[in-house]
Parts: structure tokens; sequence; C-alpha cells
């Protein structure tokens, strides 16, 4: 697969070894993410049987309100992205050390911080009414909320391994980390629906804890192995070197944030308006068309450190002929999108038969969403590889303070329900689908100025 590919980039005239490099890992990843993909699809009816529809959509609010919290590694892992990728184009590989040495200490100790002050704080929160779930509820929620936090601040610490990689250009790794997660979830969750009744704390320490362990494992091994050049050491911790990872990483941090607002809180919106049982039609069509979200996003992600070597070494031409290749593929996902409309009430049924129903108005919704939201992903990953990111952030602030209240005037004032939610979210992606392009073509022929270079 991996020899066509590249055929098919040098018939497109890209015949550079970064772009072959991109290409290898892309084939990889096409790989790994179609075993993840199948394995999260399956996943899904097993969970449903599992904990039933009321706790499973519970789970999803409370997984998608932990992913808030994800902003707070401050931007640390956006910012050491782009200065480590920077160090090693320029071959200083002392200072690509000191840069990962102060970002996992500074992370360790946000962590510690994060997880005490969330000990102190849930003695006096009462989770059934943050849900909006039934008193009944057998688990305890406070219980769960401690274990499921404390594992995600533990994945904050350890998930920076794979800045490392992705930074040296292994574009596959995020891919392997994913089908690593999901083929374990689905393989003990099918013995849990054979051995065991449906519980929702188990359920969510096995969901929580495995991706630590397999984030631990690539730490282990990468540090003692191809990367032991950048092993973390806290005497090479420096209050410099964290300033220039957030210089970019504070901006990557308030993007994050906003990103946060307009994609994780809508399980949660609808939780609160509707019931934590209208989160599970939402989140199905959501991974339905989500397939074409995760293709076109191996495709794209491998170009962001790759953008900044290109930055680096100013090689412009390269990145015009790339950015072109990408959105011929980019081409393909509307025909992709109109297919998967089509066939949608027929898989939804062969995957979760008559257990959830999908509205025709809601996967027209979601699928709009996709198109968007790849198309604007060509000139985000470009613009994030270089660092220029100011009108970025003011628009994503922007956007953030208004998806949540136009959510909820579509779904409950103008009575859309659940599609209401995700037509806000469409609605707060189009300026950016105009200027993120606009800026892109600035940057590439150095013609920005002002905040479209900043």
């Amino acid at each position: 697969m991996k020899e066509k590919l590249i055929k098919v980039f040098e018939k497109l005239g890209v015949k550079s070894s970064r772009t072959k490099n991109i290409v290898k890992h892309v084939a990889v990843s096409f790989f790994y993410k179609a075993g993840a993909i199948l394995a999260s699809f399956l996943l899904v009816p097993l969970a449903i049987d599992y904990l039933n529809t009321e706790n499973y959509g519970i789970w999803l609010t409370i997984s998608s309100f932990i992913a808030w919290f994800t902003f707070l590694d401050i931007g640390l892992g956006n910012g050491l992205r782009n200065k480590l990728a920077e160090a090693i184009a320029n071959n200083d590989l002392k200072l690509a050390r000191a840069y990962v040495s102060s970002a996992y200490f500074t992370i360790f100790l946000i962590s510690i911080t994060l997880f005490l002050s969330l000990f102190i704080i849930n003695f006096f929160v009462d989770w059934n009414a943050v849900f909006n779930t039934s008193e009944a509820l057998e688990t305890n929620l406070s219980l769960l909320m401690l274990v499921v936090f404390g594992t995600f601040c533990l994945q904050l610490i350890v998930n920076l391994i794979s800045t490392v990689y992705l930074a040296n250009q292994v574009h596959s790794i995020q891919v392997k980390i994913h089908f690593a997660t999901q083929a374990s979830f689905l393989l003990i969750v099918w013995l849990l629906t054979k051995t065991s009744q449906g519980s929702l704390m188990i359920f969510a320490i096995i969901f929580s804890s495995l991706p630590v362990l397999v984030l631990l494992v690539l730490n282990v091994i990468g540090f003692s192995s191809r990367y032991k050049f950048l092993k973390p050491s806290i005497i090479l911790w420096k209050k410099r070197y964290l300033k220039d990872i957030m210089g970019v990483g504070f901006n990557f941090f308030f993007i994050q944030i906003a990103g946060i607002i307009l994609y994780a809180t809508d399980n949660f919106i609808i939780s609160k308006l509707f019931s934590p049982e209208e989160v599970v039609p939402y989140n199905i069509s959501f991974k339905y068309f989500s397939i074409l979200t995760m293709v076109f996003t191996i495709v794209v992600t491998p170009y962001w450190s790759s953008f900044t070597e290109a930055i680096v070494k100013k090689d412009f031409r390269w990145i015009k002929i790339s950015v072109k290749n990408i959105m011929k593929i980019w081409l393909l996902i509307p025909v992709l999108l109109i297919f998967l409309y089509l066939i949608s009430d027929w898989f939804y049924n062969i995957w979760i038969g008559d257990k959830v129903i999908i509205t025709a108005g809601l996967s027209l919704s979601m699928a709009l969403f996709v198109l968007l939201f790849t198309f604007n992903a060509v000139f985000v990953f470009f613009i994030n590889g270089t660092g220029k990111i100011k009108l970025q952030l003011y628009l994503s602030l922007f956007t953030a303070l208004l998806n949540i209240p136009l959510s909820i005037y579509l779904a409950k004032e103008l009575n859309l329900g659940i599609k209401g939610v995700i037509l806000a979210t469409i609605l707060c992606y189009l300026p950016g689908i105009i200027l993120m392009p606009v800026q892109y073509y600035k940057l590439v022929n150095n013609k920005a100025t002002g905040i479209w270079n900043k």
C-alpha cells in the first residue's frame, strides 16, 4: 500500500523525502485506523447492552465533561510540538531535551495540583444534579468522578510522549495508540458482557485507566530506545525553556479552551436540556459520520510538524504543492458524505438495531458539520505548524462565547431538538471557513501583516 501511495504522490509531482515520510506514516495509519474504527463501532452496541441506554448516556456525558479539562495542560503539548520540531530541524539536540524536560516536569506539577483540587471540591458537588441523573442511580458518582479524573491527570503527563513522536515526524503514533486502546476496550467489554452484570464504575475504571497504561508503556519504550537522547531530566528544567514553549503554547491553550466549549459541551447541553438518553443518538450519529473526519485527519495530521520544518527551512514551494494535493483529496469528502447519508438508516439498523432512533435531520446536520470541519482542517493544520495563530485564537474565543447560548436557543427555543446543538456548532464554524484560507494565502505568499502574521 505504501508503494502505491508514493506512486500517486509522485504522479502529482511530489517527490521530496519529507512527503515520502508522510506517505509512509499515512499508509501505516490507515491500517491501524481501520482497526480502531471497527473496534469502536463494535463497542457501541456492546456498551449499551452492558450498561443500558441511560448509563451509557451518563458515561458519554461524564467522559465529555472530563474532556473539558484537557485545556489544563495550558497548551504545553502543542507548544512543545512546535518548539521541539524547530530544535530538531536546527539539529540542536541539547535544546530539544531541555524543552522535553521542562514540559514533563511542569505538567507533572499541574496534574498533582488538579487532582488535589478536585479531591477537595468533590466533597461539595452533587454530581447527580450536574449530570441530570436519577437519585436512584446505583453508582456512586462522587467516587466515580474521583477515579476518572485521577486517571485523567495521569494521562496528561504520559500523553506528552505522543508529542515527542509527532515532533520527530513519526506521524502514525497517535493512530497506533488509538488502535491499541480501542482493541483492548472491545475485548474487555465483550468479556464483561459474558461474565458480569453491568457496572458503570467498572466500565469507567477500564476506559479511563487503559489509555494511561498504553501511554506509560510507550514512555518507557521511547525514552529507553530511539528517544533516549530526549529523556526528561529535572536538572534541565529552566524557566526560559518553559517560556519558549509557552510563547505559542498559551495561544494554543486558549484555542483548546474554545475548542472544548465548541465541541465537548454538546453532550452536557443535551443531557441538561433533555436527558442522558438523548446523548446516545447524538453520539452515534456523530461517530458514524466522523469516519470521514478520522480518515481525513490521518492525511492532514502528519503535515503539522512537517509544515513547521518547512517554514524553518523556508521551503514554501513544498508547502504550496502539499496544500494543493490535500485539497484534491478533500474533493472526495462531499461525494462520500452523500453516500454515507443515503445509507445511514440501513447502517444504523445493522449497527445498533432498534435500540436507538436517529432522525434524518440529525444525520444531515452531522454530514454538513463534517464537510466544514474537514475543509477547515486543511488550513488550520498549516497555520498551527507556523505558530501564527493569533487570528485563530480570537476567532475561537468568539465562537466559544457564541456556541452555548446559540445551542440552547436552537435546540430549545426553536424546538429543533438535539440537531439544534450541532447546527449551532456549524454556524460558529462559518467565519473560519473564510478567514483561515485567506491567512494561509497571505502567509505562503509573504503578504501577511498585522494580525495575519501573529
